[in-house]
């Protein structure tokens, strides 16, 4: 009889820890839930900032183009084949933004895939960072066209306004290389969560 007892107190037991390990389980598995939706909540956040960025260098590029006919060819008197040439690039500097947009855009944190959202993460930032290597070499070109422009209009002039165009170049390489960066460690923050989350 007694080991009928200790047999039942050991099922009892037994039956108490399984219950206890499947409700620790349960709880996990839940917390487990929550941290996904928090850091798929935090990369959205990320994603819809590089976004915002996006739109607004998108808005800028677009507007350059009437805004630089007012200022350099109807005010400065600068050649229509000038005010062509820099819509042409901002064309392009608009064109590649909205292109690679869309791999931020269309990367649905909360629902997709990591590994196919992570894919198009660092797509966007290796586009990002091979840019510079068009766009580097073009905004010289084009601050060299602008100071020939210039030149050809009145010597002074362009020697003066030679000082506007550096400074000018040079405020403008700071912000931009700062923009660059924080966008490129955005992107790098987002591809690092997802690799935490694929491992586990």
């Amino acid at each position: 009889m007694n080991n009928d007892f200790q047999n039942n107190m050991n099922e009892t037991q037994f039956e108490d820890m399984r219950n206890q390990l499947g409700t620790l389980k349960k709880k996990l598995d839940e917390q487990e839930i929550v941290n996904d939706r928090l850091i798929r909540r935090s990369m959205k956040q990320e994603a819809n900032k590089i976004s915002r960025r996006y739109n607004i260098i998108m808005a800028v590029c677009i507007l350059m183009i009437p805004y630089t006919y007012v200022v350099f060819t109807m005010k400065l008197g600068l050649s229509l084949a000038f005010w062509i040439g820099t819509s042409i690039f901002m064309l392009i500097c608009g064109g590649a933004t909205y292109y690679n947009s869309l791999n931020v855009t269309n990367a649905n944190m909360m629902s997709k895939n990591l590994i196919e959202v992570g894919q198009k993460m660092a797509r966007a930032k290796k586009f990002d960072a091979n840019w510079l290597f068009f766009g580097i070499p073009a905004v010289i070109v084009w601050l060299a066209w602008l100071v020939w422009e210039l030149y050809q209009l009145d010597a002074d002039t362009a020697r003066y306004s030679l000082y506007g165009v550096v400074c000018g170049a040079i405020l403008g390489s700071i912000v931009g290389i700062k923009i660059h960066t924080r966008t490129l460690k955005q992107y790098q923050d987002i591809i690092d969560q997802i690799e935490d989350l694929t491992k586990e």
